[in-house]
């Protein structure tokens, strides 16, 4: 085997050696079927990447547009819940019920059993959900600027697209792990009844009572969201080193326990 070149599977030696360049094709083709491939799915894409610019023009502009002008806390406080909310939908979903479903359907063992990199199945999906982000992010941006009439710099913008966009990977990893332990009937019941705890008892779109204040820490929208409000220059608790150490934490401890459990199990 020369030195510039790879084995294509961990499965494959000797002869069975393609280029970097080809190694790189791989994954590219993988992630690029897998994004269309849900784009193209309506019941995935359009409230995903419909809902958290709507719901935001909604409260935002027509319900408490005014208000909102003479408050930019108030305003700020609403755009990063939206965009957490945005961030959290592709990774779960397109992991935790893609997964479980295509597990069920032969899928897995069908793509270990063709020539491409073990980790193109895994990294397709992860980027595919960090390509949502970035069109969330850019529809979020601009319903911000234009009509929120929110006063962001440009340093402001590039640092939360940036944090929103790595924010998927917690998520990301979420799905996986419901992805990897549930079926394919139950896995919709898990993923949503996750989804809707995150969102509800981190206080992302309201404030917590205090007896509940305590649990808030525990779930990864409330970090994203303090982070991306720290950002903004908004009131945040907490500091941003401990932010990103929770949120990269839990994607690695989750992600480890999932692939160990899908390599075992399929």
């Amino acid at each position: 085997m020369s030195a510039t070149s790879i084995p294509l599977s961990g499965k494959l030696t000797g002869n069975c050696s393609v280029s970097a360049g080809r190694v790189l094709r791989a994954y590219f083709v993988e992630t690029k079927y897998e994004f269309v491939r849900m784009l193209r799915t309506p019941a995935f894409s359009t409230p995903f990447l419909g809902l958290p610019v709507l719901l935001l023009l909604l409260f935002g502009v027509l319900l408490f547009g005014s208000a909102i002008r003479n408050d930019q806390t108030a305003g700020k406080f609403l755009f990063t819940a939206f965009a957490v909310m945005g961030m959290m939908g592709p990774g779960i979903f397109g992991f935790g019920m893609g997964v479980a479903i295509e597990r069920e359907q032969g899928m897995l063992k069908l793509k270990r059993a063709l020539p491409m990199p073990p980790a193109a199945y895994l990294l397709a999906k992860m980027l595919m959900s960090v390509l949502f982000g970035v069109i969330i992010m850019a529809t979020m941006i601009a319903a911000g600027l234009t009509l929120m009439h929110l006063s962001l710099s440009l340093g402001q913008i590039l640092k939360i697209v940036l944090a929103c966009i790595i924010g998927t990977l917690p998520f990301s990893a979420i799905g996986l792990f419901l992805g990897v332990w549930t079926t394919a009937r139950s896995a919709p019941a898990f993923v949503n009844l996750t989804y809707q705890i995150m969102m509800h008892l981190s206080g992302l779109f309201y404030p917590l009572p205090k007896f509940m204040q305590m649990i808030a820490p525990i779930w990864p929208t409330y970090h994203l969201q303090q982070l991306v409000m720290s950002i903004l220059g908004a009131p945040s608790r907490g500091s941003t080193i401990a932010h990103v150490a929770v949120l990269s934490g839990l994607t690695l401890v989750l992600g480890a326990l999932a692939i160990r459990r899908l390599k075992r199990a399929g």
